[in-house]
Order: C-alpha cells, then sequence, then structure tokens
C-alpha cells in the first residue's frame, strides 16, 4: 500500500515535501517513483529512487529543483520540491516495483503498486 501526502497551495518560488508511506513490502527490494499529472496531460515520471542500489533518476524539468530521499522512518520516501514553478501543478502519484523496468523508471506501465495521489497547485 501507498499513501501520499503533503500537498497543497504554493505560490510560484516556493517548497512542498510529499510523503509517500508504504506498507506491506519490503523498501529494501523496490524502487520507489514520483509522477504527476497535469489536466489533459498524460502522466510524467518526476523522479525515482531504487532502494536496491541507491540510484537516484531526476526528469530534466525537475533536476536541480526536486530531491528524492528515503526517510529516517524507513518505510517513507520524500520528494523535497523547492523553487516551484506554475508548470509544477498537478496531481502527484507515487509508485512502487522491482527496479527490472522493461522500459525506463519514468514509465508508468513498469510499476504494478500505486497511491491515489496528492494535489500540488502552483499559483499566485
Amino acid at each position: 500500500q501507498l499513501v501520499e501526502s503533503g500537498g497543497g497551495l504554493v505560490q510560484p518560488g516556493g517548497s512542498l515535501r510529499l510523503s509517500c508511506a508504504t506498507s506491506g513490502f519490503t523498501l529494501d527490494y523496490y524502487a520507489i517513483a514520483w509522477f504527476r499529472q497535469a489536466p489533459g496531460k498524460e502522466r510524467e515520471g518526476v523522479s525515482a529512487i531504487s532502494l536496491v542500489d541507491h540510484r537516484i533518476y531526476y526528469a530534466d524539468s525537475v533536476r536541480g529543483r526536486f530531491t528524492i530521499s528515503r526517510g529516517r522512518a524507513e518505510n517513507t520516501v520524500y520528494l523535497q520540491m523547492d523553487r516551484l514553478k506554475p508548470e509544477d501543478t498537478g496531481v502527484y502519484y507515487c509508485a512502487a516495483d522491482l527496479p527490472l523496468w522493461s522500459v525506463g523508471w519514468d514509465h508508468p506501465e513498469d510499476y504494478d503498486d500505486w497511491g491515489l495521489g496528492t494535489q500540488v497547485t502552483v499559483s499566485s
């Protein structure tokens, strides 16, 4: 099970930290990814972390502004989002699967387990 939290309304340039609380599986063997979906657009990969080899991935649009990490509560993965832009608006989902992607870390079809999402709105 995956449960996202931490979304909200923020002004451009602001920050939010999203949390993905996991349960029911051993996180050490999995990869956790964050996706987002804006109205009328396809779901896109934002960032991912493999808890197997600790590799981290970012979309070009967020690299240098977003940071993915595993929390001290080791069943939680965070997405720290800084210098937010209006184009970051969307529903953010976390997803989990074994890091054996057939297409790539940023392809939704490579993930079996999904949370329900949390809304992020960046607007003045």
